[in-house]
């Protein structure tokens, strides 16, 4: 979109930031501000992983006007961008991001940066402790990340959409509110890999719905903390076997091996994720985040400790010959496939 500037613009590494802290408890070491913000000083939550998103301005978000007068109006506020809805509802303290970009919700570098500027700013917002993560595309989920963002590109465009991936991931993976995968729809590769970041997905019955990693069958090895992530939710034996073949699953197998936690029909989804959220928000924020933080830290600072060589490691793979005709091979079965 014209107004995005590119991430590369808005993304600045730096030797050590200031760390944000959500709750007055938990430090939280993936969001870092502006130098000076951070309530102490000095500031012990120093990171020298210092991806910085600035503050969220007008060119990409814009606040919606309040609700109708009456009581809603102070319980309500939306924001939207050109590829994701967000809504909060202050007095649960749950918002829900609704991606809405035809045909298929694909993670091009737009909405990466989108997606990171809006988890971002709702990490932000004290009001919200919650978020519900959906799609409004029919029968669709997120189709995973846009061939095209790898596909003729210079290195350093597929450089800075690696690093647009990595964040979303570590944003996600490593928020400190209650985040629930309200999964309506089919969640091949990427998709998949944002229904597995958050604390609980619920998929929708349906017997044409699939979720999976299936990089495999595409020619591509899913990074390493794909599989960590993967691994964390259904062991190592089942994520193996899966990763190796790319296979991805019915609705009833995701279940069975534990991809998801829940299975409901689909007029139902919406209602059961806002009450699981409400089941986890039911406990001290600070007993649940300080859990949720010793459970994947290794993982996060795993994948920090090796994010350039993994960037790097992307871009010459996706680089070589045998991959771009792989990958223009696949663009133009798509293609067929519309036509």
């Amino acid at each position: 979109m014209a107004a995005v500037v590119t991430l590369a613009r808005r993304i600045t590494l730096s030797g050590a930031l200031p760390c944000r802290m959500v709750s007055p408890h938990v430090p939280c070491p993936l969001l870092l501000v502006q130098a000076g913000e951070c309530p102490m000083t000095p500031c012990p939550h120093t990171t020298p992983f210092g991806v910085l998103f600035p503050r969220s301005s007008p060119q990409v978000w814009s606040q919606a006007a309040w609700q109708p007068p009456g009581l809603l109006s102070t319980q309500r506020r939306a924001f939207s961008n050109n590829k994701i809805l967000v809504e909060l509802d202050t007095s649960s303290g749950v918002a829900t991001m609704k991606f809405k970009s035809p045909p298929v919700n694909s993670l091009s570098l737009d909405f990466l940066t989108e997606f990171c500027i809006s988890l971002e700013k709702l990490e932000n917002d004290r009001a919200c402790r919650g978020l519900i993560i959906t799609s409004t595309i029919p029968r669709v989920f997120s189709s995973g990340l846009d061939i095209m963002e790898m596909c003729g590109k210079s290195t350093e465009h597929y450089a800075e959409f690696w690093r647009a991936v990595q964040e979303m991931w570590l944003r996600l993976y490593g928020s400190n509110m209650v985040t629930v995968a309200a999964v309506n729809g089919s969640s091949p590769a990427g998709g998949c890999l944002i229904a597995l970041s958050c604390d609980y997905r619920i998929m929708a019955e349906n017997p044409k719905y699939v979720i999976g990693l299936n990089e495999a069958q595409l020619g591509i090895v899913a990074p390493f903390w794909f599989k960590d992530t993967f691994v964390n939710a259904v062991g190592h034996r089942v994520a193996e076997r899966s990763l190796q073949l790319g296979l991805l699953h019915s609705v009833p197998e995701a279940h069975q091996i534990g991809l998801v936690d829940e299975v409901v029909p689909e007029e139902k989804l919406q209602e059961k994720a806002v009450a699981v959220v409400a089941q986890w928000l039911a406990l001290p924020d600070h007993a649940r985040q300080l859990t949720k933080t010793m459970m994947r830290k290794a993982v996060l600072d795993h994948m920090l400790a090796h994010r350039e060589e993994d960037i790097q490691n992307f871009v010459n793979f996706v680089s070589k010959d045998s991959i771009q005709k792989s990958l223009s091979m696949y663009m133009e079965m798509l293609k067929k496939k519309k036509g």
